[in-house]
């Protein structure tokens, strides 16, 4: 796939990943070319060919394509083909508009060659990786209006259904496995003919979500439509407060366009997800293109910064966080799950992501999102629902995240499965991103300072559910003198007196990592840390080496561990820059918030609108283009919700820390 340039196309949970004339090639690398459900590629092979020949490419559109046969320049092209590709209802639909330009007329052979190899994701990342699949079984079937692709393997079994009206004149085999649909059309002068074309995807037999600790029913998390921006932003379902117009930053169009993007994108990441009852809901997904799964740090991290304009998005994420959330027999009941995957790979536990645990720091998430409903609406009804999740969640954190042994939330990279993980548990999940300022790893039982604060967060919120919606006092003040206590600890144990900043992380040995790192501005959001302390944070955060001009870099310039292109140690994520706003809007530091707003919204202006998952560090003042990075996810929710975040912090009326506690 080098070199070729492809377009993404989603909805619903699935996605196809086309060349920009609309095929599908098959090739495998660091970037998807298929049309995927379910972590499965159910079309490999998707090729336009007329009269024998590959069309030559006119003009290409997100959605769209021109294209015409091969021709020399005394030779005008016999006729035209204007394709439109959307992704609907898990299928792919591809409609061909032939339009003859000749005044006679015109015979040809249109032909599409199909095929579905079924490969899981996991198999077409570049990571040289190859997985055993014995008794594996491939079958098509020719229908009356196209054929049917099958694979089974023992339980998981999936299929494809190409279809097209008109039906094809002809299907052919080829030699390869693959199929070809094959029409003989006859234009006459300048008519207009059309076939539409749908690859409907049924996927495998994968894990399923089940009812854990106090199942019950509940009406599923209710839909925002899709309208236009104004519409979008100021509609409110049951409970929710709309912010008001007059307080949108109005010197700022870009601010308004990047929220209308990043509404438009989360529809499009919507997926289905089941309740604890079994009902039906619809989450955010982490990201297009491999990311198109339940991942709970993502979904609760969006739901948070979309819950002044969608608070069913948290609702529908908290629902499916408690209908995954670990019991008895996954080791460490009550603990949020990081990952959800439905593949074939990971129904047979060749990878670890059927369910996988792997993060410290979703299960306080999910309690902080659980109080901020509930505050943010009014409603306590979801929490007295998850009251049995909630409490398990909580009593996690004290027995198996490391809160009652250690004082801190901790993990070990892989979560005991070297190999198969992330290499830490926080969001800076990339191998290094916990160091110290020369960009040594630190080692053994580590605790992320991010994950502290929304562990303080997690207490605060839980205390007022524990005294309000469940008439639980005794909990209420266990839980509230535990906030006090991780404060006060934290101060002593991560404050860093001579950098006058926080620590990155603490190791196993209990030493902080030195790195000056934008996870600052976590703490800030969650609270943890004193006003005083805040706010030279706050400041510090906007000095030259953190703030590159598009935002405030993962780690700052100068540093041994420093690198611009660095995942997390010297990129800039907006999501990152949109916690860290929502903090420095919490202590008062408006002009500070409102510089890194402008510079975010100027990084989206650069892609018409959406916010990337993050761009590289170089700075603005010598690079006036912001510079991708690669192998980023676009779009991404909670890149996608960072303009929603923006809004919050820079709007007077309101929470301004995004319905943290105060």
């Amino acid at each position: 796939m080098s070199g070729v340039e492809h377009r993404l196309l989603f909805h619903g949970g699935a996605f196809a990943a086309v060349t920009r004339a609309g095929d599908i090639t098959g090739a495998r690398g660091t970037q998807p070319d298929g049309f995927f459900l379910g972590d499965t590629r159910h079309l490999s092979r998707w090729q336009l060919t007329v009269d024998g020949a590959v069309p030559t490419l006119l003009v290409a559109e997100p959605a769209a394509a021109v294209l015409v046969p091969p021709t020399g320049r005394d030779e005008p092209p016999p006729h035209t083909v204007f394709r439109e590709q959307r992704v609907e209802g898990g299928a792919l639909v591809d409609v061909l508009r032939i339009t003859s330009n000749r005044a006679e007329p015109e015979k040809l052979w249109l032909a599409l060659t199909v095929d579905a190899d079924f490969a899981d994701q996991f198999e077409l990342r570049a990571d040289h990786r190859v997985y055993g699949k014995s008794h594996a079984v491939r079958d098509r079937e020719v229908l009356p209006a196209g054929v049917e692709f099958r694979y089974r393997r023992g339980g998981w079994q999936a299929s494809t259904t190409v279809t097209a009206e008109p039906p094809p004149d002809a299907v052919e085999e080829t030699g390869s496995g693959a199929r070809r649909l094959v029409w003989h059309l006859k234009l006459d002068p300048h008519e207009t003919t059309e076939l539409t074309l749908r690859a409907a995807a049924r996927p495998g037999a994968g894990p399923l979500p089940t009812a854990g600790p106090g199942a019950g029913t509940e009406d599923p998390a209710e839909e925002t439509p899709a309208a236009d921006a104004v519409a979008r932003l100021a509609a409110t379902d049951a409970g929710a407060r709309a912010v008001p117009a007059s307080h949108h930053p109005a010197p700022w169009p870009g601010l308004a366009q990047a929220a209308e993007q990043g509404l438009a994108d989360l529809d499009g990441l919507l997926i289905p997800a089941a309740g604890p009852g079994g009902e039906q809901v619809r989450v955010p997904a982490a990201g297009v293109p491999w990311y198109l799964a339940l991942v709970g740090r993502h979904a609760l991290v969006t739901s948070l910064f979309a819950l002044g304009h969608r608070p069913a998005l948290a609702r529908a994420t908290l629902l499916a966080l408690a209908a995954t959330q670990a019991g008895e027999a996954d080791g460490e009941p009550g603990k949020i799950v990081h990952e959800v995957r439905h593949g074939e790979l990971a129904h047979f536990g060749q990878v670890p992501y059927g369910r996988y645990y792997g993060a410290v720091d979703t299960t306080p998430l999910f309690l902080v999102l659980l109080g901020a409903l509930t505050e943010h609406t009014g409603d306590d009804k979801p929490a007295r629902r998850l009251e049995p999740q909630a409490r398990a969640a909580v009593e996690w954190m004290f027995r198996d995240g490391g809160l009652g042994d250690s004082g801190y939330l901790r993990h070990r990279a892989d979560d005991g499965r070297a190999g198969t993980g992330p290499a830490n548990q926080s969001w800076r999940d990339s191998p290094g991103a916990l160091c110290g300022a020369d960009g040594t790893r630190v080692t053994g039982a580590l605790a992320p300072a991010a994950p502290q604060g929304y562990a303080y967060a997690a207490l605060v919120h839980t205390a007022r559910l524990a005294k309000t919606a469940w008439a639980d006092p005794r909990l209420a003040d266990r839980l509230t003198a535990a906030a006090d206590d991780l404060r006060a600890r934290f101060l002593t144990d991560f404050w860093l007196s001579a950098q006058d900043f926080p620590a990155l992380a603490l190791d196993g040995a209990g030493r902080p990592a030195d790195a000056l790192a934008s996870d600052a501005g976590h703490l800030l959001w969650s609270g943890l840390l004193d006003p005083e302390r805040a706010r030279r944070v706050g400041r510090r955060l906007l000095e030259p080496d953190f703030f590159s001009g598009w935002g405030v870099r993962t780690i700052a310039a100068g540093q041994g561990a420093y690198h611009p292109m660095a995942y997390h140690r010297g990129s800039v994520w907006p999501h990152d820059n949109a916690i860290l706003t929502l903090g420095l809007a919490r202590y008062g530091l408006h002009e500070e918030a409102r510089t890194v707003a402008r510079a975010l919204t100027d990084l989206a202006a650069h892609s018409a609108g959406r916010l990337p998952e993050a761009t590289a560090g170089y700075p603005r003042a010598s690079q006036p283009t912001p510079v991708p990075f690669p192998h980023a996810s676009s779009p991404q929710s909670w890149s996608a919700a960072a303009p929603l975040a923006l809004l919050t912090a820079l709007t007077t009326a309101g929470d301004p820390s995004g319905g943290l506690p105060s």
